[in-house]
C-alpha cells in the first residue's frame, strides 16, 4: 500500500519534500559548508578512493581535512566506517556532519556525491567549490531511467556548483573550479559556463610502471609512488593532485601525503594472516569497476584465480547479472557465485542469473559453483586456494550489512570473515 501511495505522489510534489528537507537540515545546522572549502566528487567508479586520498593529499596544506564516502568518514585524525550503505548520509545527517567539521576547525572538505543523492537533493544547501567527475559508466540504468538520465543526474551536480554564490574565506574570493578526466567522452557536458576554472587531467602521460602492490607515475614532471595498483588508482591519484594544484597546494607535499596511504577500507584491501596465497577485497559491484580490478590482478604474480562474487538486487541493473558472470568466467579460474545484496528480489534468481553468463563464457559449468551463504563461498574459496594463488572477493567491500527482503540487515564484515578462513585454514595446514 504504502509502495502505491508513493507510485502516485507526482513527482514534483516529492522534488518539494526532499528541497524542503535539505533547505531545513542546512538552516538547523547553520549552513556549515559557507565556512569552509568543499570538493564534490562524482562519476561511476573511483569515487570513494578518489575522495579519500583527496582529502589526505590535502592535508599538505597544513590544516585538517575531513571526507565523507561510502565506506568511510574523517574528521582531521577522527576516521570510521560508514555504517549506513549509503553514499550520501541522509540531509540533516550529512549536514550535521559537515557542522561537526566546522567545530573542528576543518579547512578543506570532499564530499562523495552519487546521482541517486543527487535526484534525492542531499547536495542541495551544500556549496561546493569544486567538482570532480571520475569517468561515466552505464550503473544504476533502471532506477534512473537510462543512462542519459543518470548523466544528467551527475550533471546537476557541476550546475549547482556553478550557481552558488562565490565564498569570502580568510579574505580570499574562492572561484568554481571543475576538475575533469579527460578520459571520459562525456566529460565535455559537464562544463558549465559559470565555472571560473576548467581543469583536466590524463593518467595517460603518467608514465606509469606497475608494481605488485602499488604504481609509479609522473604528475607535472614529478615523480610518484603510491601503494595503490593500477591504472585506476593512478587516475584516482591524479585527480587528487589535480585539485591540490587548483588550490595552490604544494604538489610535492601532497605527493608525499599520498605515497603513505595504503589504501580504503573495501578497496583493494588486502588481507595478511601469513598465508601462502593472497585474498584481496574488493568493492567492484559493476562490469567497469570489475574490469579494472581484472587489470591489476592479471598483472599480479599468480597461478589460479578463484573469484567469489554476485550481484545486487533491488531493481539494480538485472542486465548486468550474466555480463559480471561472463567476465569471472573468462577471466579466472575458479567462478564462486554467491549472495550479496538480494533486497526483495530471489536470491537464487540473482545468483542463477550470474551463474548462465558463466557458463555459456565457459561453455561448461567446469569449475563454477553456487554457494547461497556468502560466508560459505568464502570459507570454500580460501579453502580451494593453493600457494600461490590469488583469491578475489568482489561486491561487499566494506559493507556492514547484506540488504535483503523488507528493509532486512544482516550484518556483515567481509574482511573479519576473510581472516577466519584463512586462520581455520592455516591452522590445519
Amino acid at each position: 500500500m504504502l509502495y502505491a501511495l508513493k507510485k502516485n505522489i507526482p513527482l514534483s510534489w516529492v522534488q518539494a519534500y526532499h528541497r524542503c528537507l535539505s533547505w531545513c537540515a542546512a538552516f538547523v545546522y547553520g549552513n556549515p559548508s559557507e565556512k569552509m572549502i568543499v570538493i564534490g566528487v562524482t562519476g561511476t567508479n573511483g569515487k570513494t578512493t578518489t575522495s579519500y586520498i583527496t582529502a589526505m593529499a590535502l592535508e599538505a596544506s597544513g590544516f585538517a581535512t575531513g571526507c565523507s564516502t561510502t565506506a568511510l568518514f574523517k574528521i582531521g585524525d577522527h576516521i570510521w566506517i560508514n555504517e549506513s550503505k549509503m553514499t550520501m548520509r541522509g540531509r540533516f545527517a550529512l549536514q550535521k556532519l559537515l557542522r561537526d567539521m566546522v567545530m573542528a576547525d576543518i579547512k578543506y572538505v570532499v564530499v562523495e556525491t552519487s546521482s541517486q543523492g543527487i535526484e534525492q537533493f542531499r547536495h542541495a544547501h551544500i556549496n561546493f567549490d569544486i567538482c570532480v567527475l571520475t569517468n561515466l559508466t552505464p550503473e544504476h540504468i533502471e532506477a534512473h531511467g537510462g543512462f542519459e538520465n543518470y548523466k544528467q543526474a551527475k550533471i546537476k551536480l557541476f550546475s549547482h556548483m556553478s550557481r552558488s554564490k562565490r565564498k569570502i574565506l580568510d579574505g580570499k574570493k574562492i572561484e568554481k573550479v571543475a576538475v575533469l578526466n579527460s578520459e571520459c567522452v562525456d566529460a565535455k557536458d559537464f562544463i558549465m559556463p559559470e565555472i571560473e576554472k576548467v581543469l583536466w587531467y590524463d593518467a595517460r602521460d603518467s608514465q606509469r610502471q606497475d608494481m605488485e602492490w602499488g604504481s609509479e607515475f609522473t604528475f607535472k614532471h614529478i615523480s610518484c609512488r603510491i601503494q595503490l595498483p593500477g591504472k585506476v588508482n593512478v587516475e584516482n591519484a591524479y585527480a587528487a593532485l589535480t585539485v591540490c594544484d587548483s588550490l595552490g597546494i604544494s604538489i610535492e607535499k601532497a605527493i608525499a601525503k599520498l605515497s603513505h596511504i595504503r589504501g580504503v577500507p573495501g578497496r583493494f584491501e588486502r588481507i595478511e594472516e601469513g598465508q601462502y596465497f593472497s585474498v584481496i577485497v574488493d568493492y567492484a559491484p559493476e562490469p567497469a569497476s570489475l574490469s579494472a580490478l581484472y587489470e591489476v590482478v592479471k598483472k599480479m604474480p599468480h597461478k589460479k584465480i578463484i573469484h567469489v562474487l554476485g550481484s545486487c538486487g533491488g531493481g539494480r541493473d538485472v542486465a548486468r547479472r550474466s555480463v559480471m558472470g561472463r567476465m569471472a568466467s573468462e577471466n579466472t579460474d575458479m567462478v564462486i557465485i554467491t549472495n550479496e545484496d538480494p533486497y526483495d528480489d530471489d536470491p537464487v534468481i540473482i545468483m542463477e542469473d550470474v551463474a548462465r553468463g558463466a557458463r555459456q563464457a565457459r561453455g561448461s559449468s567446469e569449475n563454477i559453483f553456487i554457494f547461497p551463504e556468502r560466508r560459505d563461498a568464502i570459507f570454500e574459496a580460501v579453502k580451494c586456494a593453493q600457494e600461490g594463488d590469488i583469491v578475489l572477493l568482489t561486491g561487499k567491500g566494506s559493507e556492514t550489512a547484506i540488504m535483503g527482503p523488507n528493509g532486512s540487515r544482516i550484518p556483515w564484515n567481509e574482511v573479519e570473515i576473510a581472516r577466519e578462513a584463512i586462520r581455520a585454514k592455516m591452522m590445519y595446514t
